[in-house]
């Protein structure tokens, strides 16, 4: 320990000796007197004050000592602290000066050394100095080297958080991909399953399609049988044909002896089809063609259709069948059909599904059940059973141009005669007359006799 610093050391023990010593002194408290009594202050005697005097002195003395035992009190509080401090003080200053002995005995020693090292190395001033400077080099060498240190366990740590956290990353990353590798094998799975379920619905719904479209056909098979083998009121076939009736009407003109003959007839006909085109209706005798006379031959003829109030169209041919020339149609286009608005009656395709038919006049005058037979020698023809004719409505017996329809409401055919119907099953004509002025080379007459003697050739029951 050099000078100084005991020096400094004892200054600072006798400031705080110098504090801690208090030099004020307590004064003695001053009895307050009390005030006297200003009714009874001339009225006292001299005993009294005398007594007064004395308890006055008495208080007085009895009040200087309790300060003054206060006083001693706070005294030898006083004096015991500053004893405690004193010791410590002195303790303080025994182990100051232990130290200070110490140090000067280092200092000596150093002294010593640096004499001895002095001596041994005869070092000069410029030596010690470079030496020192060297020596300070190498201590701020050192500290950069400490810092550099610092720094770089610094960046160490801070490496090492890093890759502390990138290998929890890394971990936390290993395990998101296990878990995504065992849901995308989940989904694969699935993804199998869904698809193996997928070709079994496909095969269902294939199977079930084809189910419902063979439902459906058959279904659709099923209403067409219910609708075709569902018998018709012969009274809404009736109505029916009343509503659906066409007027047409006929003229043809030849030369005669006196000047042009022309003859005429109107006459109410239905429209049928067999799928590829509609025909008008008749039986030969509602022409003016008969095939009970010798034939003429006709240079002007004319087919027209009327509806009410004021539509009319003309026809192009008239076409006598080739099942029986006794019944005649007329080809009707697609517009006539439309413009006069009539119902068109389909052939029956299967005539013999109902051993019954219904017989409707070709006047329009009454209709009526009846039975029917196929005949096997006359084929084409079916013969009615007048014995059994149920008339629902007229006055009338089966006569030749009456139309029988089957209880469907399909057209059957067309009575040839009070027995016998031919049955329709085709329009094919076995001859044409074409209609317009001036047809003078159809040649009629012959065309007319040809047909008479067809049917002249039938069998009696069938003429």
């Amino acid at each position: 320990m050099n000078k100084t610093l005991l020096l400094f050391i004892v200054d600072f023990l006798f400031l705080n000796l110098i504090a801690l010593t208090r030099w004020e002194r307590a004064e003695p408290v001053r009895p307050r007197q009390p005030p006297v009594n200003e009714i009874s202050a001339n009225a006292a005697t001299k005993d009294q004050d005398l007594v007064e005097a004395m308890k006055q002195s008495l208080t007085e003395e009895q009040i200087a000592r309790q300060a003054l035992e206060q006083k001693l009190q706070s005294s030898d509080q006083t004096l015991a602290a500053r004893e405690r401090t004193l010791g410590q003080l002195q303790s303080e200053s025994q182990r100051l000066t232990a130290q200070l002995v110490d140090t000067q005995r280092s200092q000596a020693d150093l002294n010593m050394r640096y004499q001895g090292v002095t001596q041994e190395n005869s070092l000069t001033r410029s030596e010690l100095a470079q030496l020192q400077r060297e020596l300070e080099d190498k201590k701020a060498e050192a500290e950069r080297q400490k810092q550099a240190l610092a720094a770089l366990e610094k960046a160490q740590a801070e490496a090492r958080r890093q890759i502390e956290g990138l290998t929890v990353a890394v971990a936390v990353s290993e395990r998101e991909k296990q878990d995504l590798a065992n849901r995308a094998s989940d989904l694969a799975g699935q993804v199998q399953t869904e698809r193996a379920e997928r070709v079994k619905v496909e095969q269902a719904t294939n199977q079930l399609a084809q189910g419902v479209g063979q439902l459906a056909e058959n279904s659709g098979a099923l209403t067409r049988e219910i609708r075709d083998n569902r018998p018709i009121s012969p009274n809404v076939l009736y109505n029916d044909f009343l509503a659906n009736r066409v007027g047409a009407s006929f003229s043809a003109t030849r030369k005669g002896l006196f000047g042009k003959n022309t003859r005429e007839r109107e006459s109410k006909t239905v429209f049928t089809t067999d799928g590829r085109q509609v025909y008008a209706l008749l039986e030969v005798e509602d022409t003016p063609f008969s095939l009970r006379e010798i034939g003429s031959d006709w240079e002007k003829i004319s087919v027209r259709f009327d509806r009410a109030p004021d539509y009319r169209s003309n026809a192009a041919q008239v076409q006598f069948l080739e099942a029986d020339p006794r019944v005649v149609v007329i080809p009707v286009d697609a517009r006539q059909v439309a413009a006069l608005g009539a119902k068109v009656y389909p052939l029956a395709a299967d005539p013999f599904k109902f051993p019954e038919a219904v017989l409707i006049s070709g006047a329009g005058n009454g209709y009526g059940q009846l039975g029917f037979k196929i005949d096997p020698e006359h084929r084409g023809y079916v013969r009615v059973d007048n014995r059994i004719f149920k008339r629902l409505f007229g006055e009338f017996a089966p006569t030749r141009g009456d139309l029988v329809f089957s209880k469907t409401g399909e057209l059957l055919g067309i009575m040839v005669n009070n027995d016998y119907c031919v049955l329709l099953g085709n329009f094919a004509p076995t001859a044409t007359l074409f209609t317009g002025d001036e047809k003078p080379g159809q040649h009629t007459a012959s065309l007319i006799d040809s047909l008479s003697s067809r049917i002249m050739q039938l069998p009696i029951e069938l003429q």
